[in-house]
């Protein structure tokens, strides 16, 4: 009783161990289940901020185009008008006026519209009354035009009305002589407060910001609303620095260089003038949807947890009351599973761990391009033995004859086998004829130097017959029981060559073995 005993511990904590184990596999699993839910939703969040900003970006980057390409076309008109019909004479400035108040009128983004000669003098413009002695030719649009023969559109920088005291965008273009000739300057101002009312439109979170931007990063209009941002400059920004060099449209998570609130951009330049757009929500509010749901789901968890930790609880005393029972049951599957596979008389592999062996071993032979070699054995005279000796002095001999042919083996990956009574094979993976007879031929002589007495025999001693064969790849791979034929043909040439020997015998093959 008391051999049996000590391994009962280590037994009862095996499973307990196992238990823990899946225990804890099991918290891991719901909290890495829960990180990676909590991940993956606020990456799904972003991703879907980043797709609203986005979107919110080109819808603003449409609008700005198309309201500065609306005051850019009646510009076109209004040069070539001018540049056609000149601008001479009381009646011909009258109808201008009319035209420029009517058009100023239809587009609401349009504050006035203004047509200067050469020198920077008023000529004519959409206001009813103009200021006296008014002169322009000051003005940076003026003076570009002026050094610039470049006949596209020119927007520059927010500027105060000298007409209103309105805050304008400037949005002019050239006008030529018959000859080619600086004659003057074609002016359409935008109002700040167009866009700036537009903007406040939109629905956004408190630390939301649109910006309207020159494409040098000088700020036109922002949201919220700030008269002492205008005209300052972001260009020193992630955007204008690394980004829009690089494409002209896109979205980052950055860190705004005006306030310092970390903000997802959607970010989009315009294509036919020199504009960028950048619409932005504070990373707070993208997240603040994520974050409570995360603290409900943590919640979840922890009553996951604790649920988990009182069945566990339950299941390690589960466990502790029927270790005995399991530790038995796992004693008698092992004994069942040596029984199975192992012959009782001489502890070799028996015929049912040959059958399962062999064919493996065919299948590994035709895969690597390797030989597979036999032995077949048989102990001469046997029967005669046994009724001489008794039966169990033949179980002894043949446990005897098993040790040495065990011993003369050697390899790691060969099996010996009883093969049925007092016949034993030999398993010899990658192993070609000349070495499987070298083998055969240790076997036998290590069976002949036991020294078993047999009367009965010729030679006054237990000896044994044994056939050699050696299966190659070829087309088609043979069945099991071929291969043990071959080798049982074999043997019986060995028997009826005088037994105690090998058959194929040795002396004609080549000195050369990979078994030796």
């Amino acid at each position: 009783m008391s051999d049996s005993r000590p391994p009962l511990p280590a037994a009862r904590k095996s499973p307990v161990t196992v238990a823990l184990i899946l225990i804890v596999i099991v918290v891991l699993s719901l909290v890495g289940l829960d990180i990676w839910q909590s991940w993956t939703s606020r990456n799904q969040a972003l991703v879907a901020a980043q797709a609203n900003a986005s979107n919110l970006a080109r819808s603003l980057a449409e609008h700005a185009g198309n309201t500065i390409e609306e005051a850019d076309t009646v510009l076109i008109g209004m040069v070539e008008r001018v540049q056609v019909d000149g601008t001479a004479g009381d009646e011909q400035r009258q109808r201008l006026h009319r035209l420029m108040k009517r058009l100023t009128g239809s587009l609401e983004q349009l504050q006035g519209l203004f047509i200067y000669d050469r020198d920077g003098r008023w000529l004519v413009s959409s206001n009813d009354i103009n200021p006296p002695n008014a002169n322009n030719a000051d003005r940076d649009y003026f003076i570009y035009h002026r050094t610039h023969a470049d006949p596209a559109a020119h927007l520059g920088g927010v500027i105060r009305s000298r007409s209103s005291g309105d805050l304008i965008i400037t949005l002019s273009r050239r006008i030529n002589d018959s000859e080619g000739r600086f004659a003057g300057v074609a002016l359409a101002t935008l109002k700040v407060d167009y866009f700036k009312r537009f903007y406040e439109a939109y629905a956004l979170d408190p630390d939301g910001v649109i910006n309207l931007a020159l494409a040098d990063g000088t700020v036109l209009v922002r949201r919220p609303y700030d008269e002492k941002l205008i005209g300052t400059s972001i260009a020193k920004g992630v955007i204008f620095s690394q980004l829009l060099p690089n494409a002209s449209a896109g979205t980052q998570m950055l860190t705004s260089v005006v306030d310092g609130v970390e903000r997802l951009y959607g970010y989009r330049a315009i294509t036919n003038y020199p504009v960028v757009v950048l619409a932005a929500e504070s990373k707070n509010y993208l997240l603040a949807n994520w974050r409570a749901n995360l603290v409900r789901t943590a919640l979840v968890i922890c009553l996951l947890l604790s649920a988990t930790g009182i069945f566990g609880s339950m299941l390690i005393r589960q466990i502790r009351q029927t270790s005995q029972t399991e530790a038995e049951l796992r004693d008698a599957h092992a004994a069942l599973e040596q029984m199975a596979m192992q012959d009782s008389l001489t502890g070799l592999a028996n015929r049912r761990h040959l059958d399962q062996a062999l064919p493996r071993e065919i299948s590994r032979a035709r895969r690597n391009g390797r030989p597979l070699g036999l032995i077949m054995l048989d102990i001469d005279h046997f029967k005669a033995y046994n009724d001489i000796y008794g039966h169990p002095a033949g179980d002894a001999c043949i446990r005897d004859v098993a040790q040495a042919v065990t011993a003369s083996v050697g390899r790691a990956g060969d099996l010996v086998a009883r093969y049925g009574g007092e016949e034993l094979l030999v398993l010899l993976p990658e192993c070609e004829l000349p070495g499987a007879i070298r083998v055969a031929e240790r076997i036998v002589e290590a069976v002949r130097a036991l020294n078993i007495p047999h009367s009965g025999s010729p030679y006054g001693i237990v000896t044994l017959s044994a056939g050699a064969h050696v299966w190659f790849d070829r087309e088609l791979p043979p069945r099991p029981q071929t291969l043990v034929e071959a080798a049982d043909a074999a043997l019986y040439s060995a028997k009826a060559g005088g037994r105690n020997q090998v058959y194929p015998l040795a002396a004609p093959l080549p000195a050369a073995s990979s078994q030796d």
